[in-house]
Order: structure tokens, then C-alpha cells, then sequence
């Protein structure tokens, strides 16, 4: 091998590492610090990994490798988001079994994986649709039941009748499903529910503790949505003859009562019905029909139209006894508060705009705007106006001393009091789906019951038919056989639950299992988590900013709580990779005669004519890309790489044609981990040079022995020739440096950049020590492990460490058998940091008159240097036209001589 093959060494390499385990995480080793590093387990679908999958995984295989190298007991293992509806759906389009499809995506993916050279411990690879991994996720929700989280409920749902399943809000696109756009209804069912709202203000508080962005945490803090305020009771309006009733309303500003002038109930609150006159129960019933069939987050939009239907009723507002309206409006939602809210027209936008359409009074209860014109709702600070009954005011007072003020006039008067509420809404848990995780449920009278342990797995049944019924029963209801059972422990007639979990159960607690996988105790060995958790570092998508993580931190503090876990926190450390887009695409735009005009001029007009350049059409011109040879401004941008635009890139391809570490090398140079990138294969051929740069570096082209340049630095028996000198000490022991500070700080594009320069560097010696290269092979390894393990191997037979047979036969890299994944991390040291010599620019009545260079052990030494700097010939003969009358010596900056 003459040339740089990574089709050849990679291969080579990978086979070595999985036939010795050479990633094997040694349990028993708890005398070393821990290292877990993590990443977001794949979805295993059809079309395999694309390029965005490896950016991430790439980074935690770099730190992986460094804090082996640097002494920790690393764990970074991978496994299989399994459960899912693309299956189920491929199942009902070819009649495929799901487990089939499934078990063929994910032998899909480990190869892929496997060709990238990630150093995961693969004897630890979990999935999600193994009985022997979700028996425990079944054991999970009988400990959530046993715990009072795990309730069955009649709620209104996303309702696909095409897909047959319910959908998550996220999961549906202007009232479509995101897969397949398929309509939407909303409808109720019965469903299972976790109670996550008994943990919201932990999974809020906690969120402190935690090394992750701020971002981050500021998403899962709106979505928790934690609300002070107070609960107010608002007496409805009666003709004596009927039962009193009341509204409570939960406000975030009860200091603007006063200023309350309709009310507006969800559609689907219960009150709706007892105080709804008869002339407006057509209307009524009408809207509440429309609101049925829109998701919630169509109904919260907050640019869309306000609707609503007066009912008739009248409530009695509390602090001054005024009757106001009462109306359903779709943009109150049941799930938040108390599903009713108190309207304040002028100080809230949407209640402004609503209340002009529908002609209700607006009252200024905050001074600074004017209501009649728009709502001021620039009002946490300002002071309150009209607000005083014959019993309060609070007239005059600041808004936050007001909020005080009237609260506790409400709960004296028993009118209301002091709450908390969130926007989190309980869980809802399950689909009707067939490829999930059953429910450890049966029913028995007509009510839920859990399963004894000792019955999980409960392990799907066998169907040939996957088929969603119209009916909304899920198609686990046509296994009549596996449905109709017997209770255990009464011996009735019982009937299976159908329903199955959502995709989002087995990823909750799968970092937990990579601990111990195998363990039949329970879902994770005690002593084992204790050394293990927290996770030291997760590294995902953004895309699972809140579900993901908030659900997984929910279940864990549940597992804290009845001690099967010992960290209150799951995630330590949590990176969001930046997506990568594809390449970017030129676009030029010509006249109706046919000139191209450039981007910034064109404006919004349909008329001109798009046209697509390629990328050998255009140069760019500062931060612009121009049609090549003119001024034309083009645009030049990038988009989510999706098979529609045709933009995707299969990691395959790059590997085939470049090799993995190429492709390793070029995700981490793209740029920040974190930021969004555009693809280039221009930058891939690019780090591809770089490579084969630094096989050139140490291998000679016309054999496959290392070149003269490095063999001449070593003896027949291996030992050095020469000592390497003080300058290439310095560029390596820079090199050190700078990766070693770069990866501990997740900047591997500047580390890649180090390595390139040393790279360039070290061409230029004519002796190329290998005290100086190994080194340097072990600093690159991380980043391109395949080209590092060969070269590591060759300069081992070169200096007897090896055996060229045993190289050849085995590819064992040196005398101790291990390959350098063990390595010790090369340490920089400080004074091999300092150049031999520190140059002064020396000035003459300021101007530079010459240059000296003086040893760095003397630069500060005054007398020394000016003595040096008189001598200096180019410096001297200025001297010589005058007295010099001042000396400025500056240590290691400026020499100035004064001369008259």
C-alpha cells in the first residue's frame, strides 16, 4: 500500500476493535473517575443514517476516546428508539410484520455506525422492542399506577381516522398529520394519562441545577408555564328559581379586577351546559361543534381571528357587583387554570380585540395608555385607576403592592385566594396503535387493574392484519385470543388493555439500561447506577429540547423518589448539535429582456425569471457570491436537507468515495458543534487532502514502509539517531495544547485546525523524529482513529515495538497488545512553550532603525539587550549623529533610543 486506501485500513480496524472489544467498559473498574458520555438514540428507519446523525455522534466518540486516553472508565454506548408508526404503516402497506422491517432498519444502522468507527461498547446495545428491555418500561408504569401518576381518562384528542391513532399536538400541522397529511379530528376517548403536573415545579426548580444552555432551559420553563396569581369566585346571575352557581377564574393580575368586563368559558367547560339559555343554546352548540375539530395549538394561535358565542348568562364580578357577559371562545383552553378566564379589555391585547368585535366596555384600571385606542398592556408597573369598592382601594398603588393588597382582600372575604397554576398538562400516554409497548392492564368489572410482575413481559400478539379500525379501537382489539383473558388473581373474565404506549416510553429511561443490560432485578443494577449516573454529558437535537428531556426528567425523579435511581437529575450536561443543511444553492434572477439582475435588487416581483446556477458559475466576493466575471449578486443559501429538494446526503456515499475518517474530520470542521451548517462536498475533498497529507507524512509512495525522512530518524535497533530539535518541540508541544484545551472545550474545528498546521510544519523537516510523531498520532486519533491506529502500527515495526508479522497477521499496534485507544495522553510542557530567542524591533527617535534577536532566558534583562541592540549595525550608524540623551527599554516590547 503505496497510497492513502482508508477503504483498505478502515475495515481493517473496525474488524480489529469489535473482534477485541477493544470499547468493552469495564464495570468492576471503580477506582478510576467515570466518564458517562451519551448520545440520543436513533430511530432506526428505512432510509438509514443520514448526515446530520454522525455530527453528533462523531463529537462524543472524540471525547470518548480523549477521556480514555486521559485515564476515565468511559461508558458511551449505543441502542434503538425501535417502537414507531413508520413500521406500522410500511406493515400495513406490504403486510410486512413491524419486527421484521424494524430488526432489518436497525442491522441497517449498526453497520452504518459500525463503518463510521465509533467506539461504542456494543456488547451494551439495548432496543426498545426487546421483551427483555421493555418488561421493565411495562414494570415502570405499574410502579406509576402504584404511585397514583398513571390514570385512565375520557379527553379530546387528535384523532386520525386514516392513520387510526391518536397524535400528539406536534404531530399535527395545520390540522393534518405531520406523516402522510392525512385530516384531523378532534374527538374524545379513553385514554391513559400520567400525571407529570404533580412534578412540575420540581422539573422547574431542578432546571437550575443543570450544565445546560440557557435556551434550553428557558423552552422547558415556558413549557412547564408556571402562573402566581389568584383564584377568584365569580357568582353567576340568577332569577332565584335555579341553583346558584359560580365561576372560579384563575388571574395572573387580580390587581386588574376592577377592569373585568365579560368572561369567557373553554367550549367544553361543564358549566357551559347549566347556564346557556335557551336562545343561545343553537348558537352554542354550534361553535362547540367547530371548536371540536381544532388542536390546541390551532385554538391558541395568537395571530389568528378571536371567535366566540355569547351563552345569555351574566356573572357578578366580586369587587364591585357589576353583572358582565359570559361567552365561550375556542381560545380558552380546559386544560389551563380553571378552563374560564376573567376578561380585562383594556390591558390585554387579545381580550382588547375581542371586545371590539363583540361592542363590551373597556375600563382603564392601570394608568400610561389609552384604552380606547389600543390595550396598555405595558402595565406590571404602572398604578392602579379606578379600582375601589366602599371596602378596598386600590387606587393609586403600585401594581405589584396592589396584587398583595386585593388578594388578601379576596380570601378575606372568601372571594378567592392566593394559586399557582402551569401550562404543563398531564401526559397523555397512549395510542391506538399496534407496534408500541403493551399496557400491563387488564379489565375486570369494567375498571383498570395491574398485572402482578411476575406476569411482564406482556409481549404483543401475533397479526396478520394491522389495519386501523374506523371505529377507533386499536388493532390490538381484533386479537380476540390475547384480549379476552382471566384475572390472576380472581380468576373473572378480564379484557387486555389495547392500547399501547407511545414511542416516548422506552426513550425515557434507556440511559439507565446501557448500565446494566442485562440485569434481571429490575430495570438498572443499584450498585452499578450508583457509579455511573448522572450522564456527564447527553448530546442530541434540538428537535428534543422539551418532550424528550422533560419526560425523561419526569420519570426519573419518579424512580428517585421510590429509590431505584440515586440522582435527582438524569442529564448533567446536555449539547445541542447544530443541524447541517445541504449545500447551498445559487440562484440568479433575469429580466423580461433577459439580463440578470442582481438578488438585492430584484425585490418581491413574480415576474422575473428564477434561474439555478451551479456552483462552478458563481465566485465569492467578500460575503457575497457573484455570477463568475460580473458584479451580479446571486442568491446563495442552504435548506433542510429532505428527499423532495433532493439535497439529502448519504453517509455511505462519503464513506465510499472518501473513507470515515474524511467524513469524521469534516463534521467537525464544518464549523461551532452547536451552530447551524451548509454541507460542501468541496469541504470533504478538502480534509480528504489533509489526510492523505499526513499519511504522506509518515509513509513513503512507493512502498508500504515509512518514508526516509522519518526512518532516518531512528537506529536498526529502534533507538532515536537524533534528539528532535528545539523548534519542532515547540510546534508540537503548541499542537498538545491547543487539541487537548479545544476538545475539553468542544472546539474541534480549531483543534482540526492545529493539526493541519503542525501537519504543514513537520513536511518541511528533512529528519521526521519519531519522538515527535507519535505524539502527534495520538492527539489525532480521536478525530480520524482509522489513519491514526495504521500509522501508529507502522512506526511500531519501524522501531521494533511490532512485529511486521504480527502487524500483518493480528494488527496488534504495540508491545502491550492493546491498540492506542489506551494510550496516555501526550502532556504538553510549559517550557517547551517559549521560543529560543525574543526579537526587538529597535527604534530610533521612533522610528525603526533595525531588529535584534536575544536569547528568551535574557529578553528582560535591560543592560544585556540595549547593549545588544547598540551593536547593531543598522541600529549604530543613527546612533553615531548624535548624544543619545534617553534610554526606553520596554521588557519584551519596545527599545527606544532618544538621540540629539
Amino acid at each position: 500500500m503505496s497510497e492513502y486506501r482508508p477503504a483498505e485500513i478502515e475495515p481493517k480496524w473496525q474488524q480489529y476493535w469489535l473482534e477485541n472489544k477493544t470499547f468493552r467498559t469495564d464495570d468492576n473498574d471503580r477506582d478510576r473517575p467515570k466518564y458517562y458520555v451519551l448520545d440520543m438514540f436513533p430511530y432506526p428507519s428505512s432510509s438509514g443514517l443520514h448526515v446530520g446523525h454522525p455530527e453528533g455522534y462523531t463529537a462524543t466518540d472524540i471525547l470518548a476516546r480523549h477521556k480514555r486516553m486521559i485515564g476515565y472508565n468511559v461508558l458511551h454506548p449505543i441502542g434503538w428508539d425501535a417502537f414507531g408508526l413508520p413500521a406500522e404503516q410500511y406493515a400495513i402497506k406490504t403486510g410486512t410484520h413491524p419486527r421484521k422491517t424494524t430488526n432489518q432498519n436497525i442491522d441497517g444502522f449498526r453497520r452504518q455506525l459500525q463503518a463510521l468507527g465509533f467506539s461504542y461498547d456494543w456488547d451494551r446495545e439495548v432496543n426498545t422492542t426487546d421483551p427483555a428491555y421493555f418488561r421493565w418500561t411495562q414494570w415502570i408504569f405499574l410502579k406509576l399506577y402504584e404511585q397514583g401518576l398513571a390514570y385512565e381518562a375520557s379527553v379530546p384528542v387528535n384523532w386520525c381516522p386514516e392513520l387510526g391513532t391518536v397524535l400528539a399536538n406536534e404531530e399535527v400541522i395545520d390540522g393534518k398529520s405531520e406523516v402522510g397529511g392525512f385530516p384531523v379530528e378532534r374527538k374524545p376517548m379513553r385514554q391513559w394519562m400520567l400525571k407529570i403536573t404533580a412534578y412540575a415545579e420540581r422539573l422547574l426548580q431542578d432546571l437550575e441545577e443543570l450544565d445546560w444552555s440557557e435556551s434550553i432551559k428557558e423552552m422547558q420553563r415556558n413549557w412547564i408555564g408556571k402562573s402566581e396569581g389568584a383564584n377568584v369566585v365569580f357568582p353567576m346571575k340568577t332569577d332565584g328559581t335555579a341553583p346558584e352557581e359560580t365561576i372560579e377564574v384563575f388571574t395572573t393580575r387580580p390587581d386588574t379586577l376592577f377592569g373585568a368586563t365579560y368572561m369567557v368559558l373553554a367550549p367544553e367547560h361543564p358549566l357551559v351546559d347549566r347556564v346557556t339559555t335557551d336562545a343561545q343554546k343553537q348558537a352554542v352548540a354550534n361553535y362547540r361543534e367547530t371548536a371540536a375539530r381544532k388542536t390546541d395549538l390551532d385554538r391558541t394561535d395568537l395571530n389568528k381571528d378571536k371567535t366566540g358565542v355569547f351563552t345569555g348568562a351574566y356573572g357578578i364580578n366580586p369587587v364591585n357587583n357589576e353583572e358582565i357577559p359570559v361567552w365561550i371562545a375556542d381560545y380558552v383552553m380546559m386544560s389551563y387554570g380553571t378552563g374560564a378566564i376573567m376578561a380585562v379589555p383594556g390591558h390585554d391585547e387579545r381580550d382588547w380585540e375581542f371586545a371590539r368585535k363583540y361592542e363590551l366596555p373597556i375600563v382603564e384600571v392601570v394608568k400610561g395608555g389609552d384604552v380606547t385606542k389600543e390595550a396598555y398592556v405595558d402595565s406590571n408597573e404602572g398604578i392602579c385607576v379606578n379600582s375601589a369598592n366602599n371596602e378596598v382601594s386600590i387606587n393609586d398603588l403600585p401594581v405589584p403592592e396592589a396584587r398583595k393588597v386585593i388578594t388578601e382582600w379576596l380570601e378575606q372575604k372568601g372571594l378567592g385566594k392566593y394559586a399557582v397554576t402551569y401550562k404543563l398538562r398531564d401526559w397523555l400516554f397512549s395510542r391506538q396503535r399496534y407496534w408500541g409497548e403493551p399496557f400491563p392492564v387488564i379489565h375486570v368489572d369494567g375498571k383498570p387493574k395491574p398485572l402482578p410482575e411476575d406476569h411482564l413481559p406482556i409481549t404483543l400478539p401475533e397479526l396478520d392484519d394491522f389495519e386501523p379500525t374506523k371505529t377507533g379501537e386499536p388493532p390490538l382489539a381484533k386479537a380476540g385470543e390475547w384480549v379476552n383473558t382471566t384475572d390472576p388473581e380472581t380468576g373473572k373474565p378480564a379484557i387486555r388493555e389495547t392500547n399501547t404506549m407511545p414511542q416516548w416510553a422506552g426513550s425515557c429511561w434507556y440511559y439507565l439500561r446501557y448500565i446494566s443490560p442485562d440485569y434481571e432485578q429490575g430495570p438498572v443494577d443499584p450498585e452499578k447506577e450508583k457509579y455511573w449516573m448522572p450522564v456527564d454529558l447527553y448530546v442530541g437535537g434540538a428537535e428534543h429540547a422539551v418532550l424528550h428531556l422533560l419526560y425523561a426528567r419526569f420519570w426519573h425523579k419518579v424512580l428517585f423518589d421510590i429509590g431505584v435511581v440515586s440522582t435527582k437529575e438524569p442529564f448533567k450536561r446536555l449539547v445541542n448539535q447544530g443541524m447541517i443543511l445541504g449545500e447551498l444553492e445559487f440562484t440568479a434572477y433575469k429580466d423580461a429582456d433577459g439580463r440578470y439582475l442582481p438578488v438585492d435588487r430584484n425585490g418581491m416581483s413574480e415576474e422575473l425569471e428564477r434561474v439555478k446556477l451551479e456552483e462552478k458559475d458563481v465566485e465569492k466576493r467578500g460575503d457575497r457570491f457573484v455570477i463568475k466575471g460580473t458584479d451580479t449578486v446571486v442568491d446563495a443559501r442552504s435548506f433542510k436537507m429532505s428527499k423532495s429538494r433532493g439535497n439529502v446526503i448519504n453517509p455511505d456515499d462519503v464513506v465510499e468515495k472518501y473513507g470515515a475518517d474524511a467524513l469524521r474530520l469534516y463534521e467537525m470542521f464544518m464549523g461551532p458543534l452547536e451552530q447551524v451548517k451548509p454541507w460542501s462536498m468541496q469541504g470533504v475533498e478538502g480534509v480528504y487532502r489533509f489526510l492523505k497529507r499526513v499519511w504522506r507524512l509518515i509513509m513513503d509512495q512507493e512502498s508500504d514502509t515509512v518514508n526516509q525522512a522519518v526512518a532516518r530518524s531512528v537506529n536498526s535497533d529502534g533507538s532515536p539517531v537524533v534528539e528532535p530539535d528545539r523548534a519542532q518541540l515547540k510546534i508540537l508541544h503548541e499542537t498538545i495544547k491547543k487539541v487537548t484545551d479545544d476538545i475539553e472545550g468542544h472546539r474541534f474545528n480549531t483543534a482540526i485546525s492545529a493539526l493541519m498546521i503542525f501537519t504543514n510544519e513537520a513536511m518541511k523537516w528533512d529528519v521526521r523524529p519519531v519522538e515527535v510523531l507519535k505524539p502527534f498520532l495520538l492527539i489525532l486519533s480521536p478525530f480520524a482513529p482509522h489513519l491514526a491506529e495504521e500509522l501508529w502500527e507502522k512506526l511500531g515495526v519501524l522501531t521494533n515495538e511490532v512485529s511486521p508479522d504480527a502487524a500483518e497477521t493480528e494488527g496488534t499496534t504495540h508491545r502491550s497488545g492493546r491498540t492506542l485507544a489506551y494510550e496516555p495522553w501526550p502532556e504538553y510542557r510549559e517550557e517547551l512553550l517559549q521560543a529560543d530567542s525574543k526579537t526587538y524591533a529597535v527604534q530610533v527617535n521612533g522610528k525603526v532603525r533595525g531588529q535584534i534577536e536575544v536569547p528568551s532566558e535574557r529578553a528582560a534583562e535591560k543592560d544585556f539587550v540595549l547593549d545588544a541592540a547598540r551593536n547593531e549595525p543598522a541600529v549604530s550608524r543613527h546612533l553615531d549623529k548624535g548624544r543619545v540623551v534617553k534610554e526606553i527599554f520596554v521588557p519584551n516590547r519596545v527599545i527606544n533610543f532618544v538621540v540629539k
